[in-house]
């Protein structure tokens, strides 16, 4: 079942890729029909031909790499490199003006932007799940001895500024917490929080950890998670939850009466009281109800690691997700951000003494791999 999971979402991934380039390649291949220049090929696929057929002078063919497709113009750029020497080069071909060139070339990437404002609108129809881990600029969990703990940051902080930039949610580029932070510059970033409706100003120093020398370099961080609702998926039956009373679909909302704003916060609790008794919190259909649980190292668990190196639990599953809310950005927003996004990108690669460099953009592979992530979500497509 589970080699059948992978597959299908393989061939998502795939058909998504290869509808990108393809219609990239519809542009300039009817653009190059529209302005009269001559047409070689048009493929779909890479590698031996599985199909192959003449028609009007351009031989159509579908390959048996499934990577994307193209067009051969001749008389635009040859295509020898990819696939083999064409036709067309043993006669004298004629030669085509400035502005055929440029229609041909500009019509690939008119027709992916249409492809594009396609999907933004579909998007704007059905919504786009959105989880509060991106939308929120309020800290959930600091990492013990990070850069953020150091500078004084708590969970329950609500940032509103990084670098003296107004932050408006968590990821993404721009205005997004996790990006000021990782283009940022300089020794220190000032970041201006609210906590409890007062104003303040802390400064904190970005660390970078040593990568491996085959990754690509990380970048700045001071540990800071977002805030996450910590929504209960499931619990384990005859486990230390399940005899308290706790159920699924619970909100922990305090520990020992200590407010969490992270699923981490339970963990760190349990890691730092071991296997003392905890008062947990959880919010039940409105009403708060309280419930005494004591961690236990479970002795059920398969090829378990050594029981030295085992700590208690109370066998409670998150939802990873939290809540998830349908947004429907209308379609001028989409492409505003997703331009605000490349501007972004761009200043900082170019940025004096950012940590950002090309290693941290995607290629083809990189683009897959995240296609592949999105479409193992619940939501697939719609995230895609």
């Amino acid at each position: 079942m589970e080699l059948l999971n992978f597959l299908f979402i393989l061939l998502e991934v795939i058909v998504l890729f290869n509808l990108l380039i393809i219609v990239h390649e519809l542009g300039h291949f009817l653009a190059a029909k529209w302005r009269g220049l001559v047409v070689e090929r048009f493929g779909i696929w890479f590698g031996k031909p599985l199909w192959e057929k003449e028609f009007k002078g351009v031989k159509y063919s579908l390959g048996s790499i499934p990577a994307g497709g193209f067009v051969a113009l001749p008389q635009m750029a040859p295509m020898e490199a990819i696939e083999g020497k064409g036709d067309s080069e043993q006669k004298e071909l004629p030669p085509i003006g400035v502005i055929d060139k440029i229609i041909v070339a500009f019509a690939g990437p008119l027709f992916s932007f249409g492809l594009a404002y396609v999907f933004a609108v579909l998007i704007w129809g059905i919504g786009k799940p959105v989880s509060e881990r991106d939308t929120t600029t309020r800290i959930g969990y600091v990492f013990p001895d990070s850069p953020a703990e150091k500078a004084g940051l708590f969970s329950g902080d609500v940032i509103k500024k990084v670098n003296g930039e107004f932050v408006t949610r968590w990821s993404g580029i721009g205005d997004a917490v996790t990006w000021q932070i990782v283009s940022s510059t300089g020794d220190s970033v000032p970041i201006e929080i609210d906590r409890a409706g007062q104003t303040l100003i802390v400064d904190a120093k970005p660390e970078k950890q040593d990568a491996e020398w085959y990754k690509r370099g990380n970048l700045r961080q001071i540990q800071i998670a977002p805030f996450q609702t910590p929504l209960i998926a499931n619990v384990e039956e005859n486990s230390p939850a399940a005899v308290a009373g706790i159920q699924s679909n619970d909100i922990v909302r305090k520990v020992n009466d200590v407010a969490i704003y992270h699923p981490r916060a339970l963990s760190q609790a349990i890691e730092e009281l071991s296997e003392e008794e905890l008062v947990v919190t959880v919010e039940r259909d409105g009403s708060m109800m309280d419930f005494s649980v004591r961690p236990v190292i479970p002795s059920y668990v398969e090829d378990a690691p050594p029981v030295e190196d085992q700590r208690p639990m109370v066998g409670i599953q998150w939802d990873l997700n939290g809540n998830m809310k349908i947004s429907h950005p209308s379609p001028n927003d989409q492409i505003r951000a997703s331009v605000m996004a490349m501007v972004n990108t761009f200043k900082a690669l170019f940025a004096e003494d950012s940590d950002i460099g090309a290693q941290h953009l995607s290629g083809p592979v990189g683009i897959m791999r995240i296609y592949y992530m999105l479409f193992q979500s619940d939501y697939g497509w719609r995230l895609a």
